[in-house]
C-alpha cells in the first residue's frame, strides 16, 4: 500500500489474470436480463466476476434507471446533469422479481445508481422491490445495497421497514481518500447510516467494504475497519481497485493476495462475523456464503 497514487499504468499481476466462464447458463442469463429490461451492476460497473456469476446463474440487479447522480472518479456507471433524470419506472420492482423468480435464485442482490435528484434517494423503490421479490419468491433472501440518500434517516427507515436480509453500504477508501475517490460523499455519512441501520433494526444484518489500491496505508485500512465495527457492522468486503478506463483514477498499486489474507485474519479477529478478501472480490462476491457466516455465527 503507497503512499502516492502512481504517476503510470501498471501492469496486471498474474493473480489478476482470469479466464473468462461461458456456456449456456451465462448466455441464458444475458438474455433474461435483456429482455426484461433490466440493468445489472455487474455490467455497467464492469465487474470482473459477472461471467463467473452468470454462468452460475446470479446477478446483481440495478434499479433506478442506468443514470447516476454522482460521478466517482472510480466507477464506469454513466453520470448526467440533474436535469436529464425522469422518475423512476413504476413497473421496476416487478420486473426484478419476476426475473429472481424465473431465474430460481436462493439469494438475490439489489443495488442502485445514486439519485440526489429524488426526495427519498430512491428509498422508496428500494423498498417496493424487496417487497415484490418477498410476494413473488417468499423463500429468497434479499441483500440492497444502497447509496447514502444524503443522509436522510426518513429514507432510510422506509428501507429498513421492508426487511431486506442484508443491508449493505459501502464506505469505499479511507477518509484521507475521499476528496478525490469519491468527492461527493462524505465518510461520517457513510458510518452514520450503517449506525442507523442498528438503531432501527437491531437484528438486520448490516455489511460495507473497501476497494484497496488506490494510495491507501494499512493502518488507515485498520482504522476503517475499527469505524464499521463501532458502527455494528457484521459483514466485510476488500478487493482490488482496477482502473476502467484512462478517465478513471490510476491503480496505486497492486495489493497481493497474501496482503489481502492477512487483512482478512485482521477483520475476523476485530470481530466480523463474515469476511471476504482477495484481488477479485466485489460487494456481491459470495454474498450468500458471507450471509450464511453471520448466520452460523449468531446461534453459537
Amino acid at each position: 500500500m503507497t503512499k502516492k497514487n502512481h504517476p503510470v499504468s501498471l501492469g496486471k499481476p498474474k493473480w489478476l489474470r482470469r479466464r473468462l466462464p461461458s456456456g449456456h447458463q451465462y448466455e441464458e442469463v444475458r438474455t433474461l436480463l435483456k429482455n426484461r429490461c433490466l440493468t445489472t451492476v455487474c455490467q455497467e460497473a464492469q465487474c470482473p466476476n459477472q461471467f463467473e456469476c452468470y454462468s452460475r446463474g446470479t446477478a446483481t440487479f440495478m434499479i433506478l434507471g442506468e443514470q447516476c447522480t454522482r460521478n466517482c472518479m472510480f466507477c464506469t456507471v454513466d453520470h448526467d446533469p440533474l436535469t436529464s433524470f425522469g422518475p423512476p419506472d413504476p413497473e421496476e420492482p416487478e420486473r426484478v422479481a419476476r426475473a429472481v423468480r424465473t431465474m430460481g435464485l436462493q439469494y438475490s442482490v439489489i443495488t442502485s445508481v445514486t439519485r440526489d435528484d429524488l426526495d427519498d434517494g430512491g428509498a422508496s423503490v428500494f423498498a417496493a422491490t424487496v417487497k415484490a421479490v418477498r410476494q413473488q419468491c417468499p423463500d429468497t433472501l434479499v441483500e440492497i445495497l444502497i447509496p447514502d440518500l444524503q443522509g436522510s434517516e426518513d429514507a432510510l427507515q422506509t428501507i429498513v421497514a421492508a426487511s431486506p436480509d442484508v443491508l449493505n453500504h459501502n464506505i469505499e477508501t479511507v477518509p484521507r481518500l475521499y476528496e478525490t475517490v469519491r468527492p461527493q460523499a462524505v465518510y461520517r455519512r457513510s458510518l452514520d447510516l450503517l449506525a442507523a441501520v442498528k438503531r432501527f433494526d437491531a437484528d438486520m444484518v448490516t455489511k460495507s467494504g473497501l476497494m484497496l489500491g488506490l494510495g491507501e496505508h494499512r493502518e488507515e485500512i485498520i482504522a476503517v475497519m475499527d469505524d464499521l465495527r463501532t458502527a455494528g457492522c457484521d459483514i466485510l468486503t476488500l478487493g482490488q481497485y482496477l482502473q476502467p478506463s484512462k478517465h478513471h483514477l490510476a491503480v496505486a498499486e497492486f495489493i497481493h493476495p497474501n496482503t489481502f489474507a492477512e487483512l482478512k485474519d485482521i477483520a475476523l479477529a476485530k470481530g466480523f462475523a463474515g469476511v471476504a478478501s482477495a484481488p477479485s472480490v466485489r460487494s456481491s462476491f459470495e454474498a450468500g456464503q458471507l450471509y450464511q457466516a453471520v448466520s452460523a455465527n449468531r446461534s453459537r
